[in-house]
């Protein structure tokens, strides 16, 4: 087995030290690692490379000195690995009027092809009529009820329910007065992305 390379990233400027060490991971072999050492310990880089690429990065700390922190990342899988990202329980038990508006969750890994959200919306609360981006969003309702009112009707919306939202189309959501709004949302990424407002 080849010697495991050693990144030392300590006179390397921070902004520039997560990009070395994420581009010297991605060229590992499956099986293989290499050592970093660092001036501190590299928690923030752990949370984004388990959040990139979850059970595919191994994380090992060695034995290390005040100003010379050593860790092992290696490479477990060929591919980032398929991982639970969110219990829809976490963000439709507080039902109360106490609970945030917005969106309360978003899928957040930058290497996605997707844009994912859970909208809440407090009760009577709205999203004003908009036109949507230039691709399709499937919404699924999670909890509470509310009304879609679209160019041509009402669409009542109730748990279990999965919507579709073509390119472009007028919408406009309106929580229930009483139980709020709770709605998962999922498209197609799009850098930019902007909601229009009727004029």
């Amino acid at each position: 087995m080849a010697e495991e390379v050693v990144i030392d990233v300590r006179t390397v400027p921070k902004p520039e030290r997560h990009p070395r060490i994420i581009k010297a991971y991605e060229q590992l072999e499956v099986g293989e690692g290499l050592i970093l050492i660092n001036d501190h310990v590299p928690e923030g880089l752990r949370v984004e490379m388990v959040r990139e690429y979850a059970d595919a990065v191994g994380w090992e700390p060695l034995e290390s000195t005040e100003d010379a922190v050593r860790v092992r990342i290696s490479r477990q899988a060929t591919t980032p690995t398929p991982r639970v990202v969110l219990d829809v329980a976490d963000v439709t038990d507080s039902a109360d009027g106490a609970a945030p508006s917005g969106s309360v969750w978003q899928l957040d890994p930058q290497q996605r092809d997707l844009d994912a959200n859970v909208i809440a919306l407090g009760p009577g609360g709205e999203i004003r009529e908009h036109t949507g981006p230039d691709l399709g969003v499937l919404i699924h309702v999670l909890a509470g009820a509310g009304k879609l009112e679209t160019e041509t009707g009402t669409i009542d919306l109730t748990p279990g329910e999965i919507v579709w939202l073509p390119p472009r189309s007028r919408r406009w959501f309106i929580a229930d007065a009483a139980a709020g709004l709770r709605y998962f949302s999922v498209h197609q990424r799009k850098q930019g992305l902007t909601i229009t407002a009727r004029s």
